[in-house]
């Protein structure tokens, strides 16, 4: 990463990750602390308050939840479960992280990357358990399996890309934006239509053939 970015260098690359934190924040805080632990790209000083994600103690417990989530993303309606839970989760630790990406000597930045990055955030997160539940609701069995593990895959490609491209990662940010509301309005499509064919048909209220006497 070049130690010397631009305001909106930075502000893509915290867009990148809160959105991506929406998807997989376990996966985004050990995939950046393992990257700064083995020097896969450099951080400049202003990115220094990243560095407590290189510790063993950090690293470990976020492998640890990743590695939870690795298994409970991957089974039908108990995915839908874990979503549920990290409603609130995900945007609050996609929030920090972007703040912590921003310069600490820029109040008014670190508020807009807080508070973009938390509802960022909150757009991948509602994106992805949306489009996991219409999943859910297919009989096929491994609809889960290939879902899951390509989010996985797009996760950590695209984290590695905004990182280590910081001028790409403006472009990363809007492509995921477009894709999470993308699934948001795939999702409310689909279950209109689910809640369509579930209603009873509607019986037609008989109409009277009685003559009526003239006035």
């Amino acid at each position: 990463m070049s130690e010397h970015l631009g305001i909106m260098e930075i502000l893509g690359v915290a867009g990148s990750v809160s959105l991506l934190s929406g998807w997989r924040l376990y996966l985004c805080v050990l995939a950046t602390g393992l990257a700064m632990h083995f020097g896969v790209f450099p951080l400049p000083e202003h990115l220094a308050s990243l560095r407590v994600l290189a510790s063993p103690w950090v690293m470990g417990a976020a492998g640890a939840a990743a590695f939870m989530e690795f298994f409970a993303d991957k089974i039908a309606w108990l995915d839908s479960l874990w979503d549920t839970v990290h409603t609130l989760i995900r945007p609050v630790g996609g929030a920090l992280l972007s703040l912590a990406i921003v310069d600490p000597a820029d109040p008014a930045t670190q508020a807009i990357a807080f508070i973009l990055g938390g509802g960022a955030s909150l757009l991948a997160h509602s994106g992805k358990a949306g489009a996991r539940a219409v999943v859910n609701a297919s009989p096929e069995p491994f609809s889960n399996v290939v879902v899951s593990s390509a989010e996985d895959v797009a996760t950590t490609g695209l984290l590695y890309l905004a990182y280590a491209h910081p001028a790409l990662a403006g472009g990363v940010a809007l492509v995921l934006v477009v894709l999470a509301i993308a699934l948001l309005v795939m999702t409310r499509r689909v279950l209109r239509a689910l809640w369509s064919r579930a209603q009873p048909w509607a019986v037609p209220r008989p109409v009277s053939t009685e003559v009526l006497p003239p006035d």
